[in-house]
C-alpha cells in the first residue's frame, strides 16, 4: 500500500510541475535561443575593426538575412506563444578566428536550433522562412570568409 501512495504522489507532483514548464516556454523553446544567437551574431557582423577595411557586400547581405530571420522566428515565437520579451543567454563567446567566424559559429547553432520538429501549422511556415534566411547568412558569411583568406593570400 506504501507503494501505491508514493507512486501515486510522484505522478500527481510532476503532473503539477508540467504547466509552470508549459507556460515558461511553449511547445518549441529553441525559438528565443535561437533569437539571442541571431542578435549576437548581427552584432559581431556589424561592430568591426578599424583594421577590417570596409564593409563588404558579402556582410551586409548577412545581416539583411540575419535580420530577416529575425523577423520571422519572432513571428512564429509569437504564434508558438512565446514571450518575445524573454531574452535566452546567447552562445556569444565563441572568440576562435574572428568575429565572421564567430557569426558563422552562431549561425550554425541557430540552424540546429531552429531545425527541430515544429508542432503548430501556424507557425511552420515562419520557421521555414526563417530558416532559409539563416542559410543564405550562412553561405554568405561562409563566402566572405573565402575572400577575406584569399585577399590575405594575395598580399603576403
Amino acid at each position: 500500500m506504501k507503494k501505491k501512495s508514493l507512486i501515486a504522489a510522484l505522478v500527481l507532483m510532476a503532473a503539477a510541475s508540467l504547466p509552470a514548464l508549459a507556460d515558461e516556454y511553449g511547445r518549441h523553446p529553441f525559438y528565443l535561443h535561437a533569437l539571442s544567437d541571431l542578435r549576437t551574431a548581427a552584432w559581431k557582423v556589424e561592430h568591426r575593426r578599424p583594421e577590417d577595411g570596409n564593409v563588404s557586400r558579402d556582410e551586409q547581405v548577412v545581416l539583411d538575412e540575419i535580420h530577416a530571420a529575425i523577423g520571422d522566428l519572432q513571428h512564429a515565437a509569437w504564434l508558438d506563444g512565446k514571450p518575445l520579451e524573454w531574452r535566452e543567454p546567447t552562445d556569444a563567446w565563441l572568440p576562435r578566428q574572428g568575429r565572421l567566424h564567430a557569426a558563422v559559429d552562431l549561425l550554425r547553432k541557430v540552424r540546429s536550433d531552429v531545425a527541430r520538429e515544429e508542432d503548430d501549422p501556424r507557425s511552420r511556415p515562419y520557421q521555414q522562412r526563417g530558416l532559409a534566411h539563416v542559410d543564405v547568412a550562412l553561405g554568405t558569411a561562409q563566402h566572405a570568409i573565402g575572400d577575406v583568406r584569399r585577399h590575405d593570400l594575395r598580399t603576403e
